[in-house]
């Protein structure tokens, strides 16, 4: 969901020119090919003057130099196309950060850290033994009440159901012919039957696979029992309340089961087609959600934890080690947050800027406006020299 503005224009202006010159190159190449046909009435001389011409233009240096022209500008037109138009996704488990000193025993990095192998324990097994080891002290309900996302919009096609774990349930979410979304409880009430493998969308309703029990996607009332007149008052299943927006789909809960007390706000750019989807990335972690929430609102763990730049990698020990090479280019950071006027809000202006030789020659600006939106949403609207956005973040449960 980005726009690059004046930058997109120059990549895509770039390429026009390299490919209007490629074409223009075939409609040559087809003007002496219809010459060649012209004077097939003499075979030997065509043959030999369409050998000739094509060793001319192999093996001269113009010719050469043109096929490398070519040749780069489909290179380039290949990477361009990837890089600024293919939208990126990126997922990473949560033994792929952050735990290389559990790894080696030590400090260091860790070949393949899923199967790597220390004292004959796998560092998942030692991942949740650190985890067991933490004090916790009181911790707040495991679930909070909120809009919490359990899928992409574009992942779920009208008459597709789709099984999905999250608030420590297991949900059948599906999409009626009609296009609605709906969100049920996985398991059939009559003898458990997992209504997400095998399930089949009829209407606004999800079918068993066992024995055809259909069941209402609002209410989650059953409608139909093949064989029976008659359906039983226990015959239903819990209906979620779910709502789309910004291109992904909400599930609500509230541990007391009321209904939604407040509404998910919609990007108006995203809504009009103005900011089109550009890629995710997605990171499993071990934390409790009040973590993460309490993390982004404070803003001095900002000027000290992310002011390395990239280069100098994930791993803290080499981040903040002494290496003034890489420390001619660091990051800066300024902001404030305040209240919204509804009580699951609250707002950060964010200024960043990234600068080389400590702030002395500022390369790259921009302001960020983090919105927090109940528990497990965040909105970040940014502002570049290269174009304007949001990142939507969000946070799920298993």
């Amino acid at each position: 969901m980005i726009v690059f503005g004046g930058m997109t224009g120059w990549l895509l202006s770039s390429l026009y020119t390299a490919l209007v010159s490629m074409v223009d190159r075939i409609f040559t190449l087809c003007n002496e090919a219809n010459l060649f046909i012209e004077m097939e009435n003499n075979s030997t001389y065509y043959e030999n003057f369409r050998w000739n011409k094509l060793n001319e233009s192999l093996y001269s240096s113009d010719g050469a130099w043109k096929l490398g022209q070519y040749g780069s500008a489909l290179v380039l037109a290949f990477f361009i196309y990837n890089f600024a138009f293919s939208p990126m996704n990126r997922v990473r488990c949560v033994s792929e950060v952050g735990w290389s000193y559990l790894s080696s025993g030590g400090y260091g990095h860790a070949g393949n850290v899923l199967h790597h192998r220390s004292g004959g324990r796998g560092l998942a097994e030692r991942i949740r033994e650190v985890q067991r080891l933490k004090k916790t002290g009181e911790l707040p309900p495991v679930y909070p009440n909120g809009w919490f996302s359990i899928l992409e919009t574009k992942d779920l096609k009208k008459g597709q159901v789709i099984s999905v774990n999250a608030l420590g349930q297991n949900l059948a979410v599906f999409r009626s012919t009609e296009g609605i979304v709906h969100c049920v409880d996985a398991y059939c009430p009559h003898l458990g039957a997992n209504l997400a493998v095998g399930g089949v969308v009829k209407g606004d309703c999800i079918e068993c696979p066992f024995h055809g029990w259909r069941f209402h996607g609002p209410d989650g009332a059953c409608t139909h029992i093949p064989y029976s007149t008659k359906v039983p008052e226990f015959a239903r299943v819990k209906a979620w309340t779910v709502c789309e927006a910004n291109g992904r789909i909400f599930l609500w809960h509230d541990a007391e089961g009321r209904d939604p007390y407040w509404k998910l706000p919609v990007v108006p750019d995203i809504q009009k087609g103005n900011w089109h989807y550009r890629g995710r990335t997605e990171h499993e972690i071990m934390a409790h959600v009040q973590e993460i929430p309490e993390n982004g609102a404070d803003i001095h763990h900002l000027s000290h934890l992310h002011v390395p730049n990239i280069f100098k990698g994930s791993d803290l020990t080499d981040a903040f080690a002494n290496n003034q090479v890489m420390d001619i280019a660091k990051h800066a950071w300024n902001g404030d947050w305040k209240t919204e006027d509804e009580e699951h809000m609250a707002s950060v202006l964010l200024t960043h800027g990234f600068s080389l030789f400590g702030g002395k020659f500022e390369i790259f600006s921009m302001t960020v406006k983090a919105l927090q939106i109940g528990p497990g949403i965040v909105h970040l609207y940014f502002n570049t020299p290269i174009g304007s956005g949001v990142l939507i973040q969000t946070v799920t449960f298993h």
